[in-house]
């Protein structure tokens, strides 16, 4: 069958973020999505209202039924809520139930783009620490990234977190200026091997940070080296947003939605 990921998120009712995302930006890859369910949130297409998280046993028994069934070639993990989610899949790790050799695309997730609170910060980013080796990619916001590194200046920070165990960072700077072209750096090794520019477009979008990580494991599950499959994640999430939904018209500030079944 095709090359399976495995992604560890949460369940947006909205359609827009999470598992939904994942699944979507998966198939527009070319492999098969596989989710194990962290947390259900309670959400609309424009704020986070709550969640309850998953407990790690059920998440972790969900995780290895398919990774029994399935040829799982990539994970991917974005919301996982609580500092046992993220220890149970660092155990997962540790213990070998996933080789270490697989491919791991880490959207470390603290906050919703909206604002909404996904976990206490403050521990999440103790806990996310424990992952970076296992990281192949770690894709921070801008706010992800200073909070997981302590630096401000962007560089650094992804500097740092590949000296901290990441194999590559993927700095974004889309939330961090209001104007001009979005900048995209991927640092690999501490060393910056690539830089794209991408439009800035009008509006604010919900869940372009899940596709454009889920998209670069598709493609990793695909056989693509990291550079490629940035790189064409990089023109898949431009169409996504160019044509994406705007649930609430007459509202200029309202979040859109990727359509990520756009033909390009």
């Amino acid at each position: 069958m095709r090359p399976v990921v495995l992604c560890f998120s949460g369940l947006d009712p909205s359609g827009g973020a999470g598992l939904q995302a994942d699944i979507e930006a998966i198939g527009q890859s070319a492999a098969h999505a596989a989710i194990a369910c962290t947390a259900v949130t309670i959400q609309s297409s424009q704020q986070v209202f709550g969640f309850e998280a998953c407990a790690a046993s059920l998440v972790k028994a969900q995780a290895t039924a398919v990774l029994d069934d399935l040829p799982v070639s990539t994970i991917k993990s974005g919301m996982l809520g609580t500092t046992d989610n993220i220890a149970m899949l660092t155990k997962l790790f540790t213990d070998q139930v996933i080789d270490n050799d697989t491919p791991f695309v880490l959207d470390p997730v603290l906050v919703a783009n909206s604002g909404g609170s996904l976990g206490d910060e403050k521990t999440l980013v103790s806990a996310f620490r424990q992952l970076l080796p296992y990281a192949t990619l770690i894709t921070p916001n801008t706010h992800e990234l200073r909070a997981l590194s302590g630096e401000q200046d962007l560089h650094n920070g992804a500097k740092k977190l590949c000296a901290q165990g990441a194999h590559a960072v993927l700095v974004k700077t889309s939330h961090d200026f209001d104007s001009g072209d979005i900048e995209q750096y991927l640092y690999i090794q501490g060393e910056m091997v690539h830089k794209s520019t991408l439009p800035r477009l009008d509006g604010e979008f919900h869940g372009s940070g899940c596709s454009l990580a889920s998209f670069i494991a598709g493609r990793l599950a695909m056989g693509d080296v990291l550079i490629d499959a940035v790189k064409a994640a990089d023109s898949w999430i431009t169409q996504t947003l160019r044509a994406a939904d705007a649930p609430h018209p007459d509202d200029t500030q309202a979040q859109l939605i990727p359509n990520r079944f756009v033909r390009f």
